[in-house]
């Protein structure tokens, strides 16, 4: 792909950087026209990536999402923002990978899984988009997506990922249908994060809150989260409410556009406060680890 490199006649891939019109066109994206819509994609991509048991699994094993979930969900959601933010080939760029690939050394983690859980990154935001957005994605905004995310994918030595934008939404449709499957640690670690979304909110607002977020699933991501499907009538009231939103919005824009970026890593967080920093990224327990800086995985 030509916006983001080439590899040598010899096979080795040479030192590449991301094409500075595909970062911009991800930063007015993420931080100006889409903020709120790229943060519930996301969500949803993350409670899907739960339906492959050798994702929830893993983190069921690790425990993180359930002992402490608005802390995983909090780095998760930093280390995005931040990528865009900066632009993945800048100094700060390059530890949020280094960081990524430090925390990702210490578990087994199949290269479809990760190949899968990039694919989110692309496939949910084009979908939500799609459908709740105050307008749909433009080709070129589509394929910069996938281009940022493919250069994520190459920094972190992610071999067996797609390498178009059709093959990638072709992988995220094909595991949605044909590879999610029921276990225990699906749903134990949806309900966790579900809970730590919920939190906030007053209690009794919780299971309409719950069901609300049912709406928005297909029936292959509730049947694997062993979650019931949410009523014909809220469903149908929810997104009626979205697609007003959408109106709404896409008016309001004929006469006024935001102008500044604002990104979910400038702004206060549960976990860390005002500021945070990226030594306080990643599981407790790997901490130490992490932050020597003679770490032999270097």
């Amino acid at each position: 792909m030509t916006s983001s490199g080439s590899e040598a006649a010899t096979g080795e891939q040479t030192e590449r950087t991301l094409d500075p019109v595909v970062l911009e066109r991800c930063r007015d994206l993420v931080g100006l026209l889409f903020p709120w819509d790229m943060n519930r994609a996301l969500e949803l991509a993350l409670l899907k990536t739960f339906c492959l048991p050798s994702i929830s699994g893993l983190l069921h094993q690790t425990g993180e999402f359930e002992q402490r979930p608005r802390k995983r969900y909090d780095d998760t959601a930093l280390i995005v923002a931040e990528l865009v933010r900066l632009g993945p080939d800048t100094s700060g760029g390059r530890a949020i990978i280094k960081r990524l690939n430090r925390i990702h050394s210490t578990y087994t983690i199949r290269q479809e899984d990760y190949a899968y859980v990039l694919s989110g990154f692309v496939a949910e935001p084009i979908r939500w988009i799609e459908s709740f957005g105050w307008r749909a994605l433009q080709p070129l905004e589509q394929e910069a997506l996938f281009l940022f995310w493919d250069h994520v994918g190459s920094l972190m030595h992610l071999e067996q990922r797609p390498r178009s934008l059709r093959e990638l939404m072709e992988l995220n449709q094909h595991t949605n249908l044909e590879l999610f499957a029921c276990a225990e640690s699906n749903q134990q670690v949806a309900d966790a994060t579900v809970a730590m979304l919920l939190a906030p909110w007053p209690a009794p607002f919780h299971p309409w809150l719950r069901s609300t977020m049912r709406c928005l699933l297909e029936p292959e991501t509730l049947s694997n989260l062993n979650w019931p499907s949410a009523p014909v009538w809220q469903t149908h009231i929810v997104r009626v409410v979205l697609h007003c939103r959408s109106f709404i919005l896409c008016t309001a824009r004929r006469f006024w556009a935001p102008q500044r970026r604002g990104f979910f890593s400038e702004r206060p967080t549960s976990s860390y406060g005002q500021q945070f920093t990226l030594e306080q990224i990643g599981p407790p327990s790997l901490l130490p680890r992490l932050n020597n800086s003679h770490n032999p995985d270097d």
